[in-house]
């Protein structure tokens, strides 16, 4: 993260943010944090800890049930509707599984990602506008796949589909990327490979959040380490600063 960057107003601001599900279970509870321009977030805690229900909260793919979520100054948590969707293109969101539609060329996945900016009859029925290409062929370019825009998706690596994945993400042209445990299913190589493009999205400006279970590697990419646990704030601590103690003390008494 630039100096610079420091000193700008957050692009995410997440306030005391909540989470109780319909059946009781509180899975946030006030969960405060900030993402700026250029910065790499990287967001530790065990299994059914609250990370991945944090980012899906943001992503307003679930709805909180308490607190705000600013995107570049505008929150979330109050919009509905068309308001909503047209909001929810600054906030781009990578799972797990690129979830490609492996029939079609790569161009045309990425291309998707273009369709929240381009609304109309025509993309309503699975059809992509001529002005979305030239901007997929672009995020190909940044991921390094240009070459295989022609491809057919089913016939890519595991590395290079969650690469596309993060392509299409970029089509939307995000403030933030969250990025839900993108390299769980990644071997080791592509795994650093993909960290790598995501660490060098933020230093050209775009705020990164992802969700982690490898704490050697947000030491490795992150600028900060934020820990999740039961639901609540554990830490917000530079990269630098994670500790083996402050790891332990995170997972201790938690289900593997």
């Amino acid at each position: 993260m630039t100096a610079m960057a420091a000193l700008e107003a957050p692009l995410l601001d997440v306030h005391d943010l909540g989470m109780r599900f319909p059946n009781g279970h509180q899975a946030l509870r006030g969960v405060s944090l900030a993402l700026r321009g250029g910065e790499f977030v990287v967001i530790l805690g065990s299994n059914g800890s609250g990370k991945s229900t944090l980012l899906r909260c943001i992503a307003r793919l679930l709805d909180p049930t308490a607190g705000s979520i600013e995107v570049a100054g505008e929150d979330l948590s109050r919009l509905s509707g068309t308001s909503l969707r047209r909001a929810r293109c600054r906030v781009a969101f990578v799972s797990q599984q690129a979830i490609l539609v492996r029939r079609r060329s790569v161009l045309a996945n990425v291309a998707t990602g273009t369709l929240g900016r381009h609304e109309s009859l025509a993309t309503s029925l699975g059809f992509l506008p001529a002005e979305a290409l030239p901007c997929a062929y672009e995020q190909l370019r940044v991921v390094g796949l240009r070459d295989r825009a022609m491809q057919r998706a089913g016939t890519l690596s595991g590395g290079q589909s969650q690469r596309v994945a993060i392509a299409r993400a970029l089509a939307q042209q995000p403030r933030v990327l969250l990025a839900d445990e993108p390299v769980a299913s990644l071997d080791p190589e592509a795994a650093l490979d993909v960290l790598a493009l995501l660490r060098s999205l933020a230093g050209g400006g775009l705020g990164v959040l992802c969700v982690l279970h490898q704490p050697d590697l947000a030491v490795q990419f992150a600028d900060r380490v934020i820990g999740i646990r039961h639901g609540s704030l554990a830490f917000d601590l530079p990269a630098s600063a994670l500790s083996p103690s402050i790891v332990a003390a995170l997972y201790a008494g938690e289900a593997a």
